[in-house]
């Protein structure tokens, strides 16, 4: 047996009662929690039973909720760790990937050095995976890649990750997908896209390639998508089309798909039961664009469509904005669509934690299990609820057993 530690006097969600007409309450309850290599092996009443023998760590009543998963970021792109720098204006995508094309060519001696202070705020929040999208291209080639990659290892053990390839240029341009498929035998994991109307002007021909560089390294795939309106949809019927193909059932995730909200409600539906029938996820960043309109993530949920929030990349060339705090994306969904209850805001975690709630939406306990790994954010909070609804910013966060942030 491995080392074997005590969590004492850990708040553990246990329950609900209603106080009034579809009013509820969270109950809640102490319990110290036996953790053997990383892993809970035992949970039980705080200060009950035998003695604990081993290495105790006294959680003073902290309430516990799953550590953040971070599904779309990008690590290379961030000016974290420099001097202050606001976005130069521009006119149109155009300049702005022309403007990023030569910047990141500069930036890219410093890549390791930005990433390392991104995981680092990450990890602060809260954050133990991060799904980080990486530039690959014709201005830097995989220098990016080296960088981010030497960023994360120094971080093993604290954060997992997957790396996708992103050809933020467009993929059906010069030498791009010899460049992808050098970054998936240099360490990518994910195999990305982007708008294949938009960028690439050619859907269907893009699409393909994305899944046959996929399916040459037998890797997921994630699709950044900003094309809106019918062309959208039309890209993410398409893709599904694909998949369904290539039997590729639960291994791709769409992210942003604004489009998905583009559409009419009967075709929002119809597009979500295809989506939840081949499994594909969709990445939301949830934004603040009044001008812009979101995918209907309740929509997707309640269609069995997993629905993952993330931070995408901030204080970079395109915004000078963020925090790289997850849970801020939930709050911020909970606000834009009135969920105020304990319900609610208690479900909407789940969008930052890959579905993991203490508490199902019926108010049984879930979470935490024995075998379960020992990864958690503590608060000092009441519940899950008060948690989304006001994101404390003292924050512990442990890693199989250890904590690493405190």
């Amino acid at each position: 047996m491995g080392e074997l530690i005590w969590l004492t006097n850990v708040k553990l969600e246990t329950g609900e009662r209603q106080v009034d007409d579809g009013v509820y309450e969270t109950l809640t309850d102490c319990f110290d929690l036996k953790i053997v290599d990383g892993r809970i092996a035992e949970i039980k009443q705080a200060g009950q039973g035998s003695e604990l023998l081993g290495k105790q760590i006294d959680m003073a009543g902290k309430l516990a909720v799953p550590a953040f998963k971070e599904m779309h970021n990008h690590l290379d792109k961030t000016y974290m760790s420099l001097d202050w720098k606001a976005v130069t204006p521009v006119a149109t995508l155009t300049e702005r990937l022309q403007m990023e094309a030569e910047e990141l060519v500069e930036l890219a001696v410093t890549t390791e050095q930005r990433a390392t202070n991104m995981i680092e705020t990450l990890l602060k929040k809260g954050t133990t995976h991060i799904r980080t999208h990486v530039n690959i291209d014709p201005y830097i080639g995989l220098k990016n890649l080296e960088g981010v990659k030497a960023a994360l290892e120094s971080f093993k053990g604290k954060v997992t990750h997957e790396i996708v390839a992103f050809p933020q240029h467009g993929l059906l341009r010069e030498e791009v997908p010899h460049l992808m498929r050098e970054a998936m035998r240099s360490g990518a994991t994910i195999v990305g896209g982007l708008d294949p109307a938009g960028i690439d002007r050619s859907i269907e021909r893009s699409l393909y390639e994305v899944m046959a560089i996929a399916t040459e390294f037998d890797s997921d795939v994630d699709i950044h998508l900003h094309d809106g309106g019918s062309v959208g949809h039309y890209t993410v019927d398409k893709w599904i089309e694909i998949v369904e193909e290539a039997g590729y059932k639960g291994r791709t995730a769409l992210s942003h798909a604004f489009c998905l909200g583009d559409v009419s409600a009967f075709q929002q539906k119809a597009i979500a039961e295809r989506l939840a029938d081949q499994v594909v996820a969709i990445m939301s960043t949830v934004p603040i664009n009044l001008n812009r309109t979101l995918p209907p993530i309740e929509l997707l949920d309640r269609s069995g469509v997993n629905v993952h929030f993330g931070c995408d990349g901030f204080y970079d060339s395109w915004s000078p904005y963020g925090t790289g705090d997850v849970l801020e994306k939930v709050t911020r969904f909970c606000e834009m669509y009135g969920k105020t209850d304990e319900r609610s805001l208690r479900y909407a975690l789940k969008y930052a934690t890959q579905g993991i709630t203490p508490l199902d939406n019926k108010g049984n306990q879930v979470w935490p299990k024995e075998n379960d790994k020992a990864d958690f954010v503590f608060f000092e909070a009441a519940s899950t609820a008060e948690v989304v609804a006001r994101k404390p910013l003292n924050r512990w966060v442990m890693v199989a057993g250890q904590l690493v942030q405190s």
